[in-house]
């Protein structure tokens, strides 16, 4: 089975048009989400029910683990220990995972976070502090998948059952991970989509690097190339989840949709849609 969606429901006004219906809206099209606001700060109860609330029984979603979780160092100002802070993260999803509403947690590691024995331990305690909960694991170092390590990372990923998130970007010289359609998972396995904008990805010396890493529109020939992967993988994996990273020029609904249509897929379970704006 392949799944398409999106990283947020605030961005994508060809699906969410109206803004006090932006997340019920995005359910009437897509089954799943990537929730990022929860990167920043681990979000309140209320949140949480009320998602819970505006979606349909069989939406899921998949909430990016929050910073101080995956070492992402002077961004949060934490004083709780990082074991505290793991089990308070996952007291707060525990009424998602009861209504069966999440699809995985997403733990994407900052560049810094290389190939070594003490990030290898520190992936150990991961997998031991979420317990058996379905984790997927996105590397933004390339060490891991240098000649030397490439092999032992994937074997790894499958020892500790964690979903392997094949990343498609750019291949700049120093910061960009090479795309690797392998399944570490036999149930779920994860394409997540950040754009080709290759002057984006040369750096970030500009305040504004986020918006023009993700400033890009997937070609036809793009979504045929990620389309192929995505049937390739669902050999080995019931559940392939191809999540579209592209937001910041709005292109990101429309290459889903596209490759939906390519894809030939209708998702089940949606909500009711106000109006049908691809007819």
């Amino acid at each position: 089975m392949i799944e398409i969606g999106l990283t947020g429901w605030s961005d994508h006004p060809l699906i969410c048009p109206d803004p006090k219906r932006k997340l019920i809206d995005y359910a009437s099209h897509l089954p799943v989400v990537e929730l990022d606001s929860s990167f920043y700060a681990i979000p309140p109860e209320k949140n949480i029910t009320q998602w819970i609330k505006n979606t349909p029984e069989t939406f899921q979603f998949i909430p990016k683990a929050y910073a101080p979780l995956t070492k992402h160092k002077g961004q949060i100002e934490e004083t709780r220990s990082l074991e505290d802070l793991f089990k308070i993260y996952k007291a707060t999803f525990s009424p998602m995972m009861k209504s069966g509403k999440i699809k995985a947690f997403l733990f994407q590691f900052p560049p810094t976070f290389s190939c070594r024995k003490g990030h290898v331990e520190y992936l150990r305690k991961v997998r031991r502090w979420m317990a058996d909960l379905p984790i997927a694991i996105e590397f933004r170092n390339q060490s891991w998948y240098s000649e030397e390590f490439k092999s032992g990372t994937l074997a790894f990923l499958k020892e500790m059952n964690f979903i392997h998130v094949v990343v498609d970007q750019p291949q700049t010289p120093n910061n960009s991970v090479p795309f690797t359609p392998v399944a570490t998972n036999p149930d779920k396995t994860f394409i997540r989509l950040h754009g080709r904008n290759y002057e984006g990805w040369l750096g970030d010396d500009t305040k504004d690097w986020r918006t023009f890493r993700t400033l890009y529109d997937y070609s036809d020939e793009d979504l045929k190339e990620i389309m192929q992967a995505a049937r390739d993988l669902e050999k080995d994996s019931k559940e392939v989840t191809v999540i579209f990273n592209n937001n910041s020029g709005g292109h990101a609904a429309k290459n889903a949709k596209t490759l939906q249509k390519m894809l030939g897929i209708e998702f089940e379970g949606l909500a009711p849609q106000q109006l049908d704006l691809f007819l």
